[in-house]
Formats: structure tokens, sequence, C-alpha cells
């Protein structure tokens, strides 16, 4: 067997993408694998297909390029026994080949291959086509995950906080609980309180007795990260049950508005060492070390709770923050 990983250089800040390339002449293939290393994947190199089935026993790659003429075990035999592999049976399969008739790439399909590109390759396309069909690929894989995911909804983020996938149930939440507007702004908006507050668990919004939060999971890969929703009873406003004193309150509220200590001394009438003292009691009835994060439990209370007017009255904190 002789099968070696290519290591190229690392062009991307995701985890890098596996391409396992199945030829019996690879180097005749040089060009082809000196682009995928520039494109930032990592690549491993199968000889036989014979080779290729034992190296899947300990990598999966995402996706593979395989060539349909090989002595011994050809690529289209290749491809079936892959399928026929649970674990494995996901991998999207592009078949690479000189051959070029409808018999031919009727076979590549009827074996599972994705897609079939006719030698010699162009660079670009092949790029292009393994681009999409790994979306592809993870895409349906995370829908089949979802359905694993009871009582929970599946949504994904892109590096710009846009809505990648999203599973039926997490789509129907998110137009019941949250305001139409930018989901960009807020979801950018949720992932900074989550760093500001150093937690997991953000709520998106509330109707009645329920509330809408987020959890979030992390990176999937591509730049892309996963959140898991959940509905549950609504949870006591975490500022109203600290108990805060009306000065704690009020120092609170100038916090959030992103005031200094000094700032805040010469706003109330007091010394910035009095400011502190307010300070030190808030964080401890609130449970934080920081006034980064006791300023974001404040504002994601108050903008993804949206509580009215009315409800402010009944709070000097919210009071202060709506005046």
């Amino acid at each position: 067997m002789t099968t070696a990983p290519v290591v190229g250089t690392k062009a991307r800040t995701a985890p890098q993408l596996v391409v396992q390339v199945i030829d019996d002449a690879p180097d005749a293939l040089g060009f082809l694998i000196d682009a995928l290393e520039a494109a930032g994947y990592s690549v491993l190199v199968a000889r036989s297909g014979e080779a290729a089935l034992e190296s899947l026993q300990w990598v999966t790659p995402d996706a593979i390029l395989l060539d349909a003429m090989m002595p011994g075990l050809d690529g289209f035999e290749t491809c079936r026994r892959i399928k026929q592999l649970p674990e494995r049976a996901h991998i999207p399969i592009i078949f690479m080949t000189a051959l070029s008739e409808t018999a031919h790439i009727v076979t590549a399909f009827d074996m599972g291959g994705v897609d079939y590109v006719v030698k010699p390759v162009k660079i670009d396309e092949v790029l292009a086509r393994l681009s999409a069909h790994m979306r592809n690929a993870r895409v349906s894989r995370l829908a089949r995950e979802a359905v694993d995911v009871a009582g929970l909804g599946v949504l994904m983020l892109d590096s710009q906080f846009r809505v990648a996938w999203q599973s039926p149930k997490a789509a129907a939440w998110l137009k019941e609980f949250v305001a139409p507007g930018s989901p960009v702004d807020l979801f950018k908006a949720l992932v900074s309180g989550l760093e500001a507050s150093g937690s997991t668990t953000l709520p998106l919004g509330q109707r009645g007795g329920e509330e809408l939060v987020m959890h979030w999971i992390g990176s999937s890969g591509l730049g892309e990260s996963m959140t898991l929703l959940q509905l549950r009873p609504a949870a006591a406003s975490r500022v109203r049950s600290a108990d805060l004193t009306r000065r704690e309150a009020e120092v609170l509220s100038w916090l959030a508005k992103g005031k200094t200590n000094r700032d805040i001394a010469d706003i109330l009438g007091m010394s910035p060492r009095t400011v502190n003292k307010h300070l030190e009691h808030v964080y401890a009835k609130l449970g934080v070390e920081t006034r980064t994060s006791a300023a974001a439990v404040l504002s994601l209370e108050l903008d993804y709770l949206s509580p009215s007017r009315s409800e402010a009255a009944a709070s000097p904190v919210l009071a202060r923050h709506y005046s």
C-alpha cells in the first residue's frame, strides 16, 4: 500500500479540509495536488483502490477525487465499496478519467459518484466543483444530525454572522420569537455579548411564559459556527432578581451606557471610590467579575427580552436606561 499524506500550506483559519486523490499515476497529477494545496486543502494520495479503502479505516476525507481506470480494483468498484461504509458514505466522490462515453458517466453516478470530470482536468473547474459538493455534503449531514437533536433547533452562522443553514424548528422559532430586522446585526451582537459575559447561553426572545435561548457550540469548520436553539419556560430577570439598591441600579445603568467610573461619579455626585464600592456590590449580586460582564447582562436583557416602557417604569435600572 502507498498512502502518503501531502501536507500543504494552511491557508485558512478553520481546520484544513482533506481531499483524497486516488490514482495509480499520481505523479502525473502533481499540478492538481499543488493547486489543491495552494487553495488550502490537505491532500492524501492513494495509488490504488485497495490502498484507498484501507486508509479510510483511519481517516475521513472531506472529498475524494477518483480515477476510474486503475489496475486491480477500478474506480467504479472502489466507489461502490466506499458507499457501502456507513461512516464514509457521506463523502462526495468526483470521478476523474479520460473516459467520456455516456455509459461510463452513467456507471460513475450509479456507483455513488456525485460528479465527473474528464482528463486533462481543468484546475478552476475541479476547485469549484469540490467546494460546491463539500458544502452540499455538509448541509445534508447537518440535516440528518438535526433530527437526532430532540427538542432543539440547529442554527449555523457563517463568518459574517449570516445564517448558513437552519433546521426547520430553528427557522420556525426565529420567525416567532425574533423581531423583524437584520439577523446579521442581531447575531453579531449576540456573539459579542457571549464574549463579554463569558457565557455560552443567551436569550433571543420571550413570548408569554416561554423564552427562546441560544446555546453557543462553536466552530464547525469552513469559518462557520454552530448554535442550538431551545424553547424553555421564561427565567426571572437576572437584574431584577439581584435585589440591587437604587444607587447600585443607577451605577449599573450608566455603566451599561459606556460611562467611565469618573463620568458616573460626576453624573451621580459621588466620588470615584464610592462608584467602585457600588460596582463591587453589583458584581457580587449579578455573579460576574468585570464591568464588561455586568454591562452585558443588563444590555442583553434589555435588547433581547424587549420589555415595554411600562415594565421599565417598574424598575429603576430599566427606567434609567429608557430615560
